[in-house]
């Protein structure tokens, strides 16, 4: 299994002012190698390949001497961005999405460089890269498997971050459950199990709210360019990065607590992007986070030997999770009570249950189909 561990490092100064000038480095090859190719296009009406690009840093080493002090992997993986910007853009144009052509980098915006197999000596806590200096890692925990790539990334706080992507990392062992279980996400209550099991909604956005507008209004009266500007811009940042840190551990945690009590978990397979084009609801929609929950979920399933299966949300809120019939409620009607069975609960935990079923239905349905195809 593949997996990033990322972590918080020290530097000293002299090592902060040569990752400055690589990020320089490498955001300039980057725009060069976006207006090689759209030049390129305007010229022939066909582009220039990521693999012919990265033939030519030799040449560029030659002319400019500054950037043979950059690593050649690190070099080759500036254009793989571009090059996977690309094959980005074209499939969304292909898919009928909004495209997004790839941009220009400013400083703010190319805040990452990458190394593969060389170039770096990681020493216990010390990480030596060469022309570069040391990172003094803050080990939160181990670093398992084999490392494949490192990346050093200055966040919009200024703060440093080094994160290894590893292969081969061991699968984690959890106590052995046979229990089920359905979740039902809200705006309300973040989610609700099938068990009955409730998290409040923490709104870390919402609570950080007026914060984050004076904050912004006093950055917008600075002038631009100006260093009064970039501090208020720092403090704006400062409060979105400890809400983003916020949310994090709180997801974290959520997820944890499902994989640990349930060896199946069914979910909503959810069209979020859809469903934030509500302008009376997109705010709370985005702050809850059910993507990133989502994705936390599964890839923690994963490396636990845990299953989530998503199932098609048409319908759980309506449907009575007893008789089956169908209950039509408003979004404000937070009590499902049924005239058919009498029966009378939260309407979340109704949702909830509909989700285990339809879950175990489609579950029941695929392995008849294994083994009548066996």
């Amino acid at each position: 299994m593949r997996k990033t561990f990322l972590y918080h490092v020290k530097i000293n100064n002299q090592t902060e002012t040569n990752c400055h000038k690589w990020l320089n480095i490498c955001r300039e090859v980057y725009n060069s190698a976006l207006s090689q190719r759209i030049n390129k296009f305007k010229e022939t009406g066909k582009t220039i390949s990521c693999y012919d690009q990265q033939k030519q840093l030799t040449s560029i080493k030659r002319d400019f001497p500054e950037v043979k002090k950059v690593n050649s992997q690190t070099l080759q993986d500036v254009l793989d961005r571009l090059d996977k910007g690309y094959k980005a853009f074209f499939r969304r144009v292909k898919n009928g999405e909004k495209a997004g052509f790839p941009r220009f980098k400013n400083r703010q915006s190319y805040n990452s460089f990458t190394f593969k197999q060389t170039g770096y000596k990681l020493d216990g806590r010390d990480l030596h890269v060469k022309n570069v200096g040391r990172f003094k890692l803050f080990l939160s925990r181990p670093i398992e498997g084999n490392i494949k790539t490192i990346t050093i990334r200055r966040s919009s706080t200024n703060k440093w971050f080094v994160s290894f992507s590893c292969d081969n990392v061991p699968v984690k062992q959890f106590p052995q459950t046979s229990k089920e279980g359905g979740i039902d996400v809200g705006i309300k209550s973040f989610c609700v199990d099938s068990e009955g099991g409730q998290i409040p909604n923490p709104k870390f956005f919402r609570q950080s709210e007026k914060l984050l507008r004076l904050r912004q209004r006093r950055q917008c009266r600075r002038k631009k360019g100006s260093s009064r500007r970039d501090k208020a811009r720092l403090l704006v940042a400062v409060a979105h990065e400890k809400i983003a840190s916020q949310r994090k551990d709180f997801l974290h945690k959520v997820a944890n607590q499902y994989i640990n009590n349930f060896q199946i978990i069914h979910v909503e397979d959810l069209k979020i992007q859809n469903m934030v084009k509500n302008r009376h609801l997109s705010k709370s929609i985005s702050d809850c986070s059910w993507g990133m929950f989502f994705g936390f979920l599964s890839y923690k399933a994963a490396n636990a030997g845990r299953i989530v299966i998503k199932v098609n949300p048409n319908g759980t809120s309506q449907r009575c999770s007893g008789c089956g019939e169908r209950v039509p409620k408003k979004l404000s009607d937070r009590i499902h009570s049924c005239s058919f069975c009498g029966l009378k609960i939260d309407r979340d935990l109704n949702a909830s249950i509909n989700i285990r079923q339809v879950g175990q239905t489609c579950q029941a349905q695929t392995s008849d189909m294994l083994e009548l195809v066996a």
